[in-house]
């Protein structure tokens, strides 16, 4: 039996991770700045900030694995805050590691890293140099990787380390933006999307996440790996064919970029609106993985295609839609306030 620790371990995904891990007979700690009342009363729980570099260190004695998914995410709009939580808090997770003799850090980064791309630069393969984040939060995400990949740099480390990036990450209990466009369906409202929605987009199952997490671990695999599904085709396509398998009548619209984008920057800047600039300039492009080196390394295999995860994220958001709440929750697993979208709901 191991010891792993998993940081942001009540969020969407650090949950899911210590659900698998404990499931597997391994002991979990998890820490994060809130508890969740429905944790396996198994996995030990430690009310720890990661800018708390000394209940870090403290955390970390005995642990053999660290999984590392505290951070704050598009959703929180944190400005400064995605610096110190996303960067220095990734500095404070790597040294308290490197201190304390862990085996692997498994790091969950964010696609938000290649945000500059082009319709040419799909399929993304490993890490192309030219591609930059745009937005603060990609910035961020970008940073956090490098601390990682300069420690990786240095011929003597004993540490090995993965960086993993998912793709648009969904699955049962998925809510956060997810939640607007359950709700919408649900209630037969139009879904608005930015462009034609021809554009090719690529999302990825939690429960790939957590494996790629668990056997970077096991593994020892140092690099970047990028996670998502091997079945997805256009924005457009995907949405219409999961709206009719629910039997919703609401129709997908689209707006044109050229309006589309200012306007919800305004909103933005204005706090009317919960999309922030990775949402807006990124949600019109085509952005999708190869998968080729990533299931060579970690023998990986996509779980669902887009079609099937938001199906099953819809099936759940239906049978628990009447317990659901922001309370005590991370960005992506609680109810989300949408501002201006409800105004905007009202006559769709």
């Amino acid at each position: 039996m191991s010891t792993h620790l998993v940081t942001g371990g009540n969020g969407f995904l650090g949950s899911a991770i210590a659900k698998k891990l404990i499931a597997s007979g391994e002991k979990v700690i998890v820490i994060d700045i809130f508890d969740d009342q429905s944790r396996d009363k198994r996995i030990k729980f430690k009310k720890i900030n990661i800018l708390d570099k000394d209940l870090l260190d403290e955390a970390f004695k005995g642990v053999d694995y660290v999984h590392h998914n505290a951070a704050l995410v598009p959703l929180k709009k944190a400005g400064k805050l995605f610096w110190e939580v996303n960067v220095e808090g990734t500095r404070n997770v790597l040294n308290a590691a490197l201190k304390n003799n862990i085996k692997h850090l498994s790091h969950m980064s964010s696609s938000a890293v290649f945000g500059n791309i082009k319709k040419t630069d799909c399929p993304i393969k490993g890490t192309p140099k030219h591609l930059k984040a745009i937005e603060i939060y990609g910035k961020s995400k970008e940073a956090g990787e490098k601390i990682i990949f300069d420690y990786l740099n240095n011929k003597n480390h004993n540490m090995t380390a993965t960086v993993i990036r998912p793709r648009t990450i969904i699955g049962s209990e998925r809510l956060g933006i997810f939640q607007v466009l359950f709700e919408w369906i649900s209630e037969n409202k139009n879904i608005y999307i930015i462009g034609s929605g021809n554009n090719i987009f690529q999302f990825a199952h939690v429960n790939d996440l957590v494996f790629s997490s668990i056997q970077s671990a096991k593994k020892r695999y140092c690099g970047a790996v990028n996670i998502g599904t091997n079945k997805y085709s256009s924005l457009r396509s995907d949405l219409e064919s999961f709206i009719k398998k629910t039997g919703s009548k609401s129709k997908v619209k689209s707006l044109p970029i050229i309006l589309s984008i200012p306007a919800l920057f305004i909103l933005d800047k204005l706090s009317l609106s919960p999309l922030g600039p990775w949402h807006y300039l990124t949600y019109h492009k085509d952005y999708f993985f190869d998968l080729t080196e990533e299931s060579k390394q970690l023998q990986f295999k996509p779980s669902f295609s887009n079609r099937e995860m938001l199906f099953q994220s819809y099936k759940w958001y239906l049978k628990n839609k009447s317990e659901l709440s922001s309370e005590n929750k991370s960005a992506h697993k609680g109810t989300l306030k949408q501002g201006i979208l409800k105004l905007i709901k009202i006559f769709s």
